[in-house]
């Protein structure tokens, strides 16, 4: 099928199941699914300026499926979200000025490609050492409540986030529902605002980046990390696929179909995360990141397209 604001011919029917599997995957790890989304929508012979407008307006309609699933959940920490909103929609338009100022010279595909690709190993690594590490720690390998599992995640990342909440930069604020008592807004708003970056510049919610950031460095429960970040997807997909739009990086027929695939998706994902507690849902995140960067070395290698 061919795409005229994109110039791109693509299967509608790889669209919608890559929808599908991005859906469900988004809803299980709370990321928008960008990792993989992204990359597919590469090799698939759409130019990576598309490829970050559109993947950005295909995940906000996905997103407020499984932030809505979520909620119903009691995953969303909606304290948390609201002061993360102002520095992700910041560091959004930090990104896109980023992108327009590649497309100038020309260098969107390599520069937006290489940088992803780093960014997606990295990821890849620190996460499966990190859960690797958890899961030796708690010694356990039968299932456990949601509550016990959010326990559970507290205790094992107490000696990362320690120094997070021990920051004396005022103002702070209690976040009850994440179980953190005191914690600066600072630290808050730096998550965020990188967060936004990425999602700007890189395309989808940038849930690859934020989500560990907010368990890692912030110290927020797996679980409930997945569900709040959901939520911030949507305000920072959200503003991101406006500001691409307005620049002429989206191709709205390529998003809708995939939101066909996703919008069931993202429910199974989000029920998924019920039955597995927080470091087999990171250890199971783990190595898609590596995914997503070989599709990326492989459209840069064969100028994109798989046809």
């Amino acid at each position: 099928m061919y795409f005229p604001i994109s110039g791109a011919t693509i299967d509608p029917f790889y669209l919608i199941g890559l929808g599908f599997i991005i859906g469900i995957l988004g809803g299980f790890f709370g990321v928008g699914g960008s990792f993989l989304a992204g990359p597919a929508l590469f090799v698939a012979g759409l130019p990576m300026n598309f490829v970050v407008g559109t993947d950005l307006l295909h995940i906000v309609g996905k997103s407020i499926v499984a932030a809505r699933k979520h909620r119903v959940l009691g995953n969303i920490d909606l304290r948390l979200a609201a002061v993360m909103v102002v520095a992700t929609i910041g560091g959004s338009e930090v990104g896109v000025q980023g992108i327009e100022a590649l497309k100038r010279i020309a260098k969107v595909d390599l520069v937006v490609g290489t940088a992803t690709i780093i960014v997606l190993v990295a990821i890849s690594i620190f996460v499966f050492l990190e859960s690797w590490q958890a899961m030796k720690l708690k010694g356990s390998r039968k299932p456990v409540s949601e509550q016990t599992a959010q326990e559970k995640d507290k205790r094992a990342f107490k000696f990362i986030a320690h120094w997070t909440h021990s920051l004396d930069w005022a103002p702070k604020m209690e976040l009850p529902h994440s179980g953190i008592k005191s914690i600066s807004i600072w630290a808050i708003l730096f998550v965020s605002f990188v967060g936004g970056i990425f999602s700007g510049f890189l395309g989808g919610g940038a849930g690859y980046i934020r989500m560990p950031c907010m368990v890692y460095l912030l110290g927020i429960p797996t679980h409930i990390a997945i569900g709040t970040d959901l939520f911030e997807i949507v305000v920072s997909a959200g503003y991101g696929s406006f500001r691409h739009a307005m620049d002429g990086n989206v191709d709205v027929m390529i998003a809708l179909i995939m939101q066909t695939g996703a919008a069931i998706g993202a429910q199974i994902g989000a029920v998924l995360t019920q039955y597995f507690n927080g470091p087999r849902i990171r250890m199971a995140f783990a190595p898609l990141p590596l995914i997503g960067a070989g599709l990326i070395i492989y459209g840069l290698a064969t100028g994109r397209h798989i046809h």
